[in-house]
């Protein structure tokens, strides 16, 4: 698989799982996956299809691993606003901006690299998480 499926891929299970935060897949949001799935050329991917189909929900933690996991330790302005771009069109393709959606959409915006207080939150979170590791490996 190349690099830039795997881009796809990840990108898609973020979608997939925005599409979840109000509980349940709206049949746009569906349509608009499915399109895009097709569109990229990853809609027979077998990691996807039960996303793609209903067949599995996605929890909020699963949802917020995918973004860190796709936009990776040093976030850049470009692919930030990207994945903001991408999500945008998911979440107003039913016409409706769920609260949860509105909320995601909130907490999405203190990860912009653009944004001063995201990066010293973000310092903070890493040096806690180091801290807590260092006293796991120690113990």
């Amino acid at each position: 698989m190349s690099d830039s499926s795997t881009t796809v891929i990840k990108l898609l299970k973020i979608l997939i799982g925005v599409a979840w935060l109000d509980g349940t897949v709206q049949q746009a949001e569906q349509v608009y996956l499915r399109k895009l799935a097709d569109q990229k050329g990853v809609s027979a991917d077998p990691e996807l299809k039960p996303w793609l189909y209903g067949l599995r929900s996605v929890s909020k933690s699963e949802c917020y691993a995918w973004i860190e996991d796709y936009l990776g330790p040093k976030v850049t302005t470009e692919s930030y606003h990207q994945l903001l771009e991408d999500l945008s069109g998911l979440i107003y393709s039913d016409g409706d901006v769920a609260a949860e959606e509105a909320k995601f959409l909130a907490e999405l915006q203190q990860l912009d690299p653009g944004n001063e207080e995201s990066v010293k939150l973000r310092k903070t979170v890493i040096l806690s998480l180091q801290k807590l590791y260092q006293r796991w490996v120690s113990s």
